[in-house]
């Protein structure tokens, strides 16, 4: 009890836990990225169950592998080591997840460029991802994105409660943008290839993360955050257009104003 009080009465204690929020929310983008685009691969009746499940499992696996902290910092010792180079169980995790989204995201982009694909290539079409499916999926990137956003945490703070709170949080940020995301995409077929390109560069940052090429991920998220400003500014310019084009009809079935001569 003692020690809670302390943290209450701790300004660094405060300045840490507004920091280590921030942090994860931002971390849980990618994580909400490929939950928002992989749900929407369902039956529309599941998608909401799908995210919460999702959602809640990413929220378990982070208090879980809170509990074991001391296990989880014994990741990031070298288990694999040739000459110079050395990798960790972190590293491998996340090579495996960074593989798995670059993988993801190309067969996606590949089903939407070409939407027939021969049998030999596809032979599960994207279409028929089943529930169970999307499920496993989902889990797995869980363990993966938890992992890293621990060992982040760690890295920023000793003190467990800090910890957990942010995550809650985290996550709860997570659980309340998940369906306005998924619908937002659901609703606009030209955001799908950006939310998959996001995907691409999460895995490929993943990968090079894991070969101990560290990539600021500011730079990442700054230019997420550029791409979909320059894409929203073309939906606006499209919606803009077509009311246009839609005000000039002369035959009176637009919504805007009839031209009457």
């Amino acid at each position: 009890m003692d020690y809670v009080l302390a943290l209450l009465s701790d300004p660094v204690a405060w300045a840490a836990l507004a920091t280590l929020i921030a942090m994860e929310v931002v971390l849980g983008i990618d994580n909400l990225i490929f939950i928002a685009l992989l749900t929407n691969k369902l039956p529309e009746a599941q998608r909401p169950k799908a995210r919460r499940l999702g959602i809640g499992a990413a929220l378990v696996l982070r208090l879980l592998l809170l509990s074991t902290v001391a296990f989880i910092v014994q990741l990031t010792a070298p288990v694999l080591e040739f000459l110079d180079f050395s990798l960790s169980w972190r590293d491998i995790i996340l090579i495996a997840g960074g593989l798995f989204l670059v993988w993801k995201a190309t067969r996606e982009i590949h089903h939407i460029v070409d939407p027939d694909p021969a049998p030999t290539i596809y032979k599960v079409p994207a279409r028929q991802l089943g529930y169970s499916a999307a499920i496993v999926q989902i889990l797995a990137l869980d363990l993966v994105f938890s992992i890293d956003s621990i060992i982040t945490a760690v890295g920023m703070t000793p003190h467990i409660p800090i910890m957990m709170v942010a995550v809650v949080v985290a996550v709860l940020v997570m659980l309340l943008a998940a369906d306005p995301l998924a619908d937002f995409i659901n609703k606009n077929p030209t955001i799908v290839m950006l939310a998959l390109g996001f995907l691409l560069l999460i895995g490929s940052t993943l990968i090079a993360d894991g070969f101990g090429v560290h990539l600021p991920r500011g730079y990442i998220y700054a230019a997420m955050a550029f791409s979909a400003l320059i894409e929203t500014l073309n939906m606006l310019s499209k919606r803009a257009a077509q009311r246009a084009a839609t005000s000039a009809r002369p035959d009176g079935n637009s919504n805007g104003p009839a031209n009457h001569e």
